[in-house]
């Protein structure tokens, strides 16, 4: 007695077997994850390095042609009340004339050009926020130095203008500017 086995009808009427088989590779996947999750979340930041994601400053006690360094995620962070001599002579820079065309500012599209408008605060143009690290090796420039009134880089010589944007020396970027708002008059956040 022959017995026809009809492997279309299988497929077509999986039974107990591939039923087993689907349930045990689901139970294996769903313990695999649930073992494996705790690695995975134990490399997010702790809740005090996400407090620090964020800093305010106090900018009320600040005079035209003052600058302030305050420290944010460990980096250096320039904030200037630049002079209105300052904002015209960033204003008036040709584009042309610079290394880098390009603002560097989180705040604004990646491409958006290295005008002062771009690289200043919005509605407040007379204040500037800058990683204060040099973008050829991320030594600290010093400020209010250099032929342009910015910063300077004694380390090998890089020079940026009061915008903050490279105009001599190795440097291949202007000098990048973190995410930011003014919440108030007086209070500035970074981050």
């Amino acid at each position: 007695m022959t017995v026809s086995h009809d492997i279309n009808s299988e497929l077509e009427h999986p039974d107990r077997r591939d039923f087993l088989y689907i349930a045990t590779g689901a139970a294996a996947a769903v313990g695999t994850a649930a073992a494996v999750w705790p690695f995975v979340d134990q490399m997010n930041p702790n809740a005090a390095t996400r407090a620090l994601a964020s800093i305010q400053v106090d900018v009320s006690s600040m005079q035209q042609g003052q600058s302030i360094t305050v420290k944010w995620r460990g980096k250096p962070v320039f904030v200037r009340y630049r002079t209105a001599k300052e904002v015209e002579e960033a204003k008036g820079t040709n584009l042309d004339e610079l290394k880098d065309k390009v603002a560097r500012n989180a705040n604004l599209p990646a491409d958006a050009p290295a005008t002062d408008e771009n690289r200043g605060a919005e509605g407040n143009e007379d204040w500037i926020v800058m990683i204060g690290s040099c973008t050829h090796l991320g030594c600290v420039p010093v400020g209010e130095a250099g032929e342009y009134g910015g910063w300077f880089c004694p380390c090998h010589g890089s020079v940026y203008d009061t915008a903050g944007r490279i105009r001599k020396g190795p440097a291949p970027e202007n000098l990048h500017i973190p995410e930011y708002a003014f919440i108030s008059d007086t209070n500035l956040r970074i981050g």
